[in-house]
């Protein structure tokens, strides 16, 4: 997902409703706060990246990796609704667009 799209989609009711929350962000999702960075990397210059963020980008791949590996057995249409793809938006991949 773009930064533009990402962003729109954080924005959502359907973005704020899914994943784990956690007392560290007033109840944000896990999900969610990380979206909310990977728009802020997605619009970062590569020169001004740092090593947290290059570790946040390994956290990100490998989630988005085991999730897809636990795609539900359901049509595309069914999927489109769902909490996996929703969370999966939540983390900048959108699994129906790739």
């Amino acid at each position: 997902m773009t930064a533009g799209q990402l962003e729109k989609w954080l924005g959502t009711d359907e973005s704020k409703a899914v994943g784990a929350k956690s007392g560290d962000n007033d109840g944000e999702s896990t999900g969610h706060a990380s979206g909310r960075r990977i728009v802020k990397l997605l619009q970062t210059k590569q020169g001004d990246l740092t090593d947290d963020d290059y570790g946040h980008m390994r956290k990100v791949v490998g989630y988005v990796h085991r999730h897809l590996a636990q795609r539900p057995d359901q049509s595309k249409s069914e999927l489109e609704g769902s909490r996996w793809r929703h969370s999966l938006m939540n983390w900048g991949h959108d699994p129906l667009k790739s």
